[in-house]
């Protein structure tokens, strides 16, 4: 006997197993792979004879599991010589299982950004009523669940920073960073934060990476040019906003950054 039928014929034997595990889909694809071996290999008589009692028994398994009724309205049956039959039947019923599993994939899906997006309205009530440490107990208990989430650290990032929590920001917008390298508008938001806490230099660096990423966003160096206010860097600030400019001459902002830059610096 072949590997292949070896191994649909152990296959097979297993469809119980699987269905008592609710392991349907798996029972399924036994069950497919059992009948294209049959139909692929020549069999001797005893060989036949043990592979259509195994047909019989697995679809007999298969189509009385109170599971499948609710997803696959079509009967399987199984009489020797309808194998291709019960193939085409068995074709159906895969598809539709993915199908289903797509489906409950999709409503877990739903079902997690329902609870996130609870949490992170109860986390802002709490910001909002200055229950600060409280809100901050909420929204670690939300990212301990969702730790590889970037844009949900942005997210709650951003909450801090209106909160002027920015020691805070910071932490979350460094873990998303770390994250999504490529996404500069957490560089942007974690320079505003540092640029709040006074540590400059810090905020530089950030801004010299994202600049590596993406250097021609003319709000990437106008952002670091309000660093450099801040810091009374004029001379650097004259080069952050000309470098602005020099990516949007239009941009209004920077024109004023610049005109300031050039005045503390006479």
């Amino acid at each position: 006997m072949s590997a292949e039928l070896t191994r649909a014929r152990t296959q097979l034997s297993n469809v119980r197993t699987y269905l008592k595990q609710d392991k349907i889909q798996m029972a399924a694809q036994a069950l497919h792979d059992g009948l294209i071996a049959f139909l692929k290999h020549p069999l001797m008589k005893a060989e036949k004879q043990e592979f259509v009692r195994l047909l019989e028994d697995s679809t007999m398994y298969l189509s009385a599991a109170p599971k499948l009724k609710e997803i696959f309205p079509i009967a399987l049956t199984y009489k020797e010589g309808e194998e291709r039959q019960l193939l085409e039947t068995v074709k159906g019923l895969l598809a539709e299982l993915q199908k289903n599993v797509a489906d409950e994939a999709q409503q877990m899906l739903e079902a997690l950004e329902r609870q996130k997006q609870e949490e992170l309205e109860k986390g802002q009530h709490l910001l909002d009523s200055g229950q600060n440490e409280s809100a901050v107990a909420v929204f670690n208990a939300l990212l301990n669940r969702f730790s590889e989430d970037a844009e949900l650290k942005s997210d709650i990032a951003e909450r801090y920073i209106r909160a002027g929590m920015f020691s805070e920001a910071y932490t979350r917008l460094a873990e998303a960073i770390e994250l999504s390298p490529e996404n500069i508008r957490y560089y942007n938001s974690i320079g505003m934060a540092l640029r709040k806490l006074g540590k400059f230099n810090v905020a530089e660096k950030y801004f010299a990476k994202a600049v590596k990423v993406a250097g021609k966003d003319p709000h990437l160096f106008f952002n670091l040019g309000r660093v450099y206010v801040d810091w009374e860097k004029w001379d650097k600030c004259a080069k952050s906003a000309l470098m602005a400019l020099k990516l949007d001459p239009d941009f209004k902002e920077a024109e004023k950054m610049l005109a300031f830059a050039k005045k503390r610096l006479a």
